[in-house]
């Protein structure tokens, strides 16, 4: 049967709520079937990136976080593409590996503000649909979009990861921003100093 998938890049460190509420919320006004929280080895815009957990850890938060929700998943695919994982490159292997599916690439506004700079854009928009999510400072005119991108009207999640892992090297509580399934793992991972 073919489904209609929904694919959440990102490197997820870590996890937290914001994304599942988006996640939640892109599935019904994308009318997907299920979305995949493709967790990044490496981003390639992100080269720099010093505090980024292991793989491993932050796939096992990921998959911690999403248990019982049927419809959302976590996936390692991109673990075993080779380095730097680029998009187009996994959707090519996607359609290769799973060609009965339809799958839909969802990213942030700030990514689309960044369109032009992905590595074969064009060839994204010409073969798979986009769906675009609103971010802080980064306002999308949805008149302006191209066929086959669509702007997700949704509320604003303030909510990020880097500022959940500022908190708990300080600190500070993090029991309002991740699942509780996984605020123990978050506080061992990122409290090290």
């Amino acid at each position: 049967m073919n489904k209609k998938i929904g694919l959440f890049g990102g490197s997820f460190n870590p996890i937290h709520k914001g994304h599942i509420a988006m996640a939640h919320e892109m599935l019904r006004k994308g009318h997907l079937d299920e979305i995949w929280f493709m967790v990044s080895p490496l981003n390639p815009f992100k080269k720099e990136a010093t505090d980024l957990l292991d793989d491993d850890l932050r796939l096992e938060m990921t998959q911690k976080a999403l248990e019982g929700e049927a419809h959302l998943k976590a996936s390692d695919y991109e673990f075993h593409l080779p380095k730097p994982s680029y998009t187009w490159d996994t959707l090519q292997h996607l359609s290769t590996d799973f060609p009965q599916d339809e799958f839909t690439l969802l990213i942030g506004a700030d990514n689309w503000s960044a369109w032009d700079r992905w590595y074969h854009a064009e060839d994204i928009l010409s073969h798979y649909a986009v769906m675009v999510y609103p971010r802080k400072d980064h306002p999308i005119d949805a008149a302006t979009l191209p066929k086959g991108v669509m702007l997700a009207s949704m509320r604003l999640y303030e909510v990020s990861s880097s500022d959940i892992r500022k908190r708990v090297k300080e600190g500070q509580s993090v029991a309002d921003l991740v699942p509780e399934s996984i605020l123990p793992l978050v506080e061992k991972y990122y409290g090290r100093k």
